[in-house]
């Protein structure tokens, strides 16, 4: 690394520890009114029961204390990147996780942190090799960052996909269980519970939470719709209609259940078949573009070896 390359990045850094220094004096922060109003809101005897441990926070205390204003600001520069809480609490509640809205911002702040290390590290690589030049450099470092941010939010994104994969394979057992129990005289809650109890995976689980909301009071239609509002599946959504009808209207549930379950079997083998088609489609591609024109040239170029020897 050139003396000049080394020189730009501890000016960097120096730019911003100063920067963050300058940010976090008393006089030029933002106070928030939650700050604001804590002096006036704490108990100045507050119970036991409400207080940590006191070794819970004693391994990462004080660096939390000299992190915390730091996190706070990067995680509202993160919110202001990536919209509002209201669909990231919602696809949160989709995969599962039990994270809050408030550790999934920190997570993606820490994720930018590492993607501005790795941007940084390869913009010394490449001012290494190339020489410096400041404005590359920067803008590697800044995309890096970005993409450590935007990289947190498909790995939700792709905790929800599998989960709902997950949901969706499990939902024909499950609907022929709720069938065979409904058929043999038990009712919708009872069928419920049973079936909660008996099986193990992410559908169960949420079919735990519906019983849980179903016993706090709220209705069985009700939990239930609040299962299909914590999911984006239609056939589950058309699973919550069906055994809301037959609860409210007293129709046969078994019969309900089973073609619900048949319709999920048969969209399953629909996309198992059109993923069939697309990796058919793809196969081709190596043989058209590199099996078939390395075939043509092993025929073709004995040819025109021997007309080039006879010219």
């Amino acid at each position: 690394m050139s003396d000049v390359v080394l020189g730009g990045l501890l000016g960097a850094a120096l730019a911003v520890g100063l920067l963050l220094v300058l940010t976090s004096v008393p006089r030029w922060r933002q106070v928030d009114l939650v700050d604001r109003l804590e002096p006036y809101l704490r108990d100045t005897r507050p119970s036991r029961l409400l207080t940590d441990l006191p070794g819970r926070r004693a391994r990462l205390g004080t660096l939390e204390r000299l992190l915390a204003p730091v996190m706070s600001d990067g995680v509202r520069w993160v919110e202001r990147i990536s919209g509002g809480p209201g669909t990231v609490r919602r696809r949160l509640e989709q995969s599962g996780t039990g994270t809050t809205v408030e550790q999934f911002r920190a997570e993606q702040v820490v994720w930018g942190v590492l993607g501005l290390a790795g941007g940084a590290g390869a913009a010394a690589a490449v001012g290494a090799a190339r020489g410096p030049a400041v404005l590359p450099m920067v803008a590697v470092v800044v995309i890096g960052g970005l993409l450590g941010v935007l990289g947190r939010d498909q790995y939700l994104s792709r905790q929800v996909s599998r989960r709902e994969e997950r949901m969706m394979q499990e939902f024909p057992t499950v609907a022929e269980l709720l069938a065979l129990s409904v058929g043999a005289g038990e009712g919708a809650v009872g069928a419920l519970e049973r079936v909660a109890r008996t099986c193990q995976g992410e559908l169960s689980v949420e079919l735990r939470r519906t019983l849980a909301a179903a016993r706090a009071g709220a209705s069985l239609v009700q939990a239930l719709e609040g299962l299909a509002a914590r999911t984006s599946l239609p056939p589950l959504a058309r699973f919550v209609d069906g055994v809301a009808v037959a609860v409210e209207r007293g129709t046969p549930l078994a019969e309900v259940l089973r073609s619900q379950a048949q319709d999920v079997r048969e969209l399953g083998r629909r996309r198992l078949m059109e993923s069939g088609g697309r990796k058919e489609i793809a196969m081709m591609v190596p043989v058209v573009f590199l099996v078939l024109p390395v075939t043509v040239l092993f025929a073709v170029y004995p040819g025109l070896v021997s007309l080039d020897l006879q010219l």
